[in-house]
């Protein structure tokens, strides 16, 4: 076996399938694109994991962009960070999970699964696909957690590690003791359900009366864990809507439970008959399943994020004339650090070099790259475009100008003011005309037949405990959810949808959210440049922070720059300079004297001349958003609009022909004042969508009743926000509110189903002709029934709208 180059024919690679553009590699017999994906193959042949392609064709990841620097896991080797990451440590093993973005199919998880055939120091590895993380065992005293990482990342899947990892923060999850309520709940059910088969088969004298009695004592002894634990919650959320003075959801349900186990004992203890304690069992089962599935639909996506989210966890640091890795939480003003190549600045900090071009779009959405001379100011965020820089620390991480944002009172507030949920207004006025009903049945039958009163009375609380009611909220929203998570639209929680249904105001922000700057075009019209006008142009464009300047930096591309002399910017007309005495203007037409016919209508027109001589002009448009057209004017009719933006207003004429003529437009807005223009909307009563894509929007998202953070990777972090929206379905932002709309309206429609049962129910029920054990098998029916109803209408008006297909249904 041995390496050769082969430049005749394109081909794909064997690992990962991209095109081998250059010269490609053959090992085995076999193509790839880079040495990268020949090392990982060479990995795994070595190890006879060769398998791993018969799973899937190409099921590797590229390794062309793997960023080869040695030490940049070194921070992994603090003992401080790794006691902070791992899961679990003891004298021999250790646990450690990391979330690894790149894992996309079963070949993925064969691979990170079989861990242990490469290295016999890993005792296991197991994989969450849905989550998409992978948890590792090993034993410390023959690999270190760095090298596992390394392990990982030559083998394509390089965990994502986070300084928000290290605080340790608590993962949303399913509440254990709800999951323990549930499991004592079924227990007690099921057994229930056996020893209550003497009532349900009495004709067929299954068992005797001995046995009859004592199944019914024991059934009474199981009920007493449900009634007394499983029902705790209900008990505490009832007792504490009563303190506060009003009547929520559990008010009813806590008195359905008492009336139906008050009554069970005296149908058994002084009545002689068999009671109902089955029938309570299986209404708290079916209610805390309900519960549990709320919680493991909302338990998606992790939404709430603070600074520590988005900066690397390890910095280099200059050490004399040494290069050390350590740990951002170390970092201190005054320190040195070098930034490479796609590297994020951790701090406001002073740049050493000569220049630097820094990419702010992480902060501003806008990707073209700034460039910054030597002892200019560059700020958290940017991301290093070329050869590595020096920088010097000016402020901690925690009090960068990114930060600032956190400090402000509308990310203090613990919640936001959310809606009161629908169920629980309709449940106060249900709950009191149900005791009003139950009271008026219960005196008007105590007269004539006191068992008869309490007959009507009991099972007027038990038909009208509203569970359908209850259950109907939960199932509808959690479908709602899990809908909208298959469109690629991620909420937060059940809340979220209701105060999406009743938006009437969308805020957007302009560039990456309705602009996408890798569709801007550029286009030169005049004389041809040579390569010195080129350079001299050059010259001009980097000194400048100007959008337009960016982007016309970005089209010269790498041409080197010319010797400029006086080099000047006049705000809001262009650049000026002298080149070999000559004068020369990029800029305005009233700055360079250009006169020129037959100019474009829309976009930006940058002109250059020298010595007052126009030789042309760079015809600049910003690229709209694929969708975003159909966008606002689709929600102009129903929806107030407003664009906020930081850059200047040179492009309004061209977007207000492309968007909505409805729309209001605001300009020249920083962050700050983007989150106090949504606080202005709020004060007015505007239910406020904000739709926002860079960090700078984070307190607008915040401030603003629903916040929408559109990225194009949903693993990646986005700004804190109520929902994360995938750019691949934005067009989809019309359909997505129509839908919590319908969504809401289906809630409605399932109490109506609800009020219906009750109607039939209660109408039997005063006249006591019900009892209880019809009481009980209508209640779980009333519940399978809307529940049923609520999952079909979703799923139905989920297809309608486009969002998902008939098969993910």
């Amino acid at each position: 076996m041995g390496v050769s180059v082969q430049t005749e024919i394109p081909s794909k690679c064997y690992h990962c399938g991209e095109d081998c553009t250059h010269d490609s590699l053959i090992f085995d017999e076999k193509k790839f694109c880079c040495q990268g994906c020949k090392l990982v193959y060479e990995v795994l042949s070595q190890n006879d994991l060769c398998d791993y392609y018969t799973i899937e064709s190409n099921p590797g990841k590229s390794q062309k962009n793997t960023n080869s620097q040695k030490n940049r896991f070194d921070y992994l080797e603090d003992k401080e960070v790794e006691n902070q990451l791992l899961d679990f440590k003891n004298e021999q093993e250790s646990h450690v999970t990391f979330y690894v973005p790149l894992i996309h199919c079963a070949s993925c998880i064969w691979l990170l699964e079989n861990l242990f055939q490469i290295n016999s120091a890993i005792t296991g590895s197991r994989v969450d696909f849905i989550k998409k993380k992978v948890q590792v065992k090993f034993l410390h005293d023959r690999i270190s957690l760095k090298e596992v990482v390394v392990l990982l990342s030559t083998l394509g899947y390089e965990p994502k590690i986070n300084l928000s990892d290290l605080d340790q923060k608590e993962k949303p999850s399913i509440d254990r003791k709800t999951l323990t309520k549930l499991g004592v709940a079924g227990f007690c059910f099921g057994n229930m359900m056996l020893f209550s088969m003497p009532e349900y088969f009495s004709e067929a004298k299954l068992l005797g009366d001995g046995f009859k009695g004592l199944f019914d004592y024991l059934n009474v002894v199981l009920s007493l864990p449900i009634v007394f634990y499983a029902a705790s919650d209900y008990y505490v959320s009832a007792w504490n809507s009563i303190r506060q003075r009003k009547i929520n959801m559990d008010v009813p349900i806590v008195l359905g439970i008492i009336a139906f186990f008050l009554y069970s004992l005296w149908e058994i203890f002084l009545q002689g008959n068999a009671g109902y304690m089955d029938s309570l069992g299986g209404l708290l089962f079916f209610l805390l399943l309900g519960k549990v599935y709320q919680q493991k639909t909302f338990a998606t996506l992790e939404f709430d994020r603070d600074y520590k989210a988005y900066f690397p966890v390890a910095v280099t640091r200059m050490n004399k004339d040494h290069e050390e890795v350590i740990p951002l939480i170390k970092l201190q003003v005054g320190d040195v650090i070098l930034v490479r190549d796609e590297e994020l600045v951790p701090a406001d900090s002073i740049l050493l070099s000569e220049r630097a071009n820094i990419d702010y779009s992480f902060v501003t959405g806008e990707e073209v790259p700034v460039p910054k001379q030597k002892g200019e100011l560059v700020y958290a965020g940017g991301r290093q475009k070329g050869d590595p820089i020096f920088l010097t620390v000016q402020k901690s991480p925690s009090q960068s100008y990114l930060t600032d944002l956190w400090n402000n009172e509308s990310f203090e507030k613990p919640n936001k003011k959310l809606l009161e949920p629908l169920a629980n207004r309709i449940s106060g006025v249900f709950t009191w005309t149900v005791l009003t009903i139950a009271v008026a049945a219960f005196v008007f039958w105590f007269g004539r037949d006191l068992n008869l009163a309490v007959k009507a009375f009991t099972t007027v609380l038990i038909v009208a405990c509203p569970c359908a009611l209850s259950m109907s909220t939960p199932f509808t929203l959690g479908n709602t959810l899990r809908i909208f998570g298959k469109g690629k639209f991620y909420l937060k929680n059940a809340s979220v949808v209701e105060r999406l249904a009743l938006v009437d105001t969308v805020i957007f922000d302009k560039t990456g959210t309705l602009t996408d700057p890798s569709n801007a075009s550029i286009q030169y019209f005049g004389e041809v440049l040579s390569p010195e006008s080129k350079s001299i142009v050059k010259a001009l464009v980097e000194r400048s922070t100007h959008p337009l300047s960016n982007r016309i930096n970005l089209w010269l591309g790498k041409i080197g720059s010319a010797k400029l002399d006086q080099y000047q910017e006049l705000k809001g007309l262009g650049l000026t300079a002298e080149y070999k005495g000559q004068s020369i203007k990029l800029g305005s037409s009233e700055l360079t004297k250009s006169i020129i016919k037959e100019l474009p209508n829309t976009g930006n027109l940058v002109f250059l001349s020298v010595e007052d001589t126009t030789l042309g002009y760079f015809h600049i448009q910003s690229g709209i958003r694929k969708g975003a057209t159909e966008v606002t004017r689709t929600l102009a009719p129903s929806y107030e609009q407003h664009i906020l933006s930081g850059d200047h207003a040179h492009e309004r004429d061209y977007l207000s022909q492309s968007f909505s003529p409805q729309i209001q437009f605001n300009f020249n807005q920083s962050p700050m004042e983007k989150l106090n223009y949504l606080k202005k909307l709020n004060s007015q009563g505007k239910n406020t969508l904000m739709v926002g894509d860079g960090l700078n929007d984070a307190g607008a998202l915040q401030e603003s009743q629903v916040g929408v953070a559109i990225t194009d990777r949903v693993s990646h972090f986005s700004p804190a926000s109520d929902a994360i929206l995938d750019a691949e379905v934005f067009a989809k932002i019309p359909s997505f509110l129509a839908f919590a709309k319908d969504s809401r309206k289906i809630i409605k429609a399932s109490f109506a189903l609800s009020f219906l049962y009750n109607i039939v129910g209660l109408t039997l029920a005063v006249q006591g002709l019900l009892s209880p054990v019809l009481c009980a098998i209508l209640m779980p029916v009333s519940s399978i029934s809307v529940v049923v109803f609520t999952t079909l209408a979703t799923n139905f008006v989920g297809i309608r709208k486009g969002l998902i297909t008939s098969k993910q249904s």
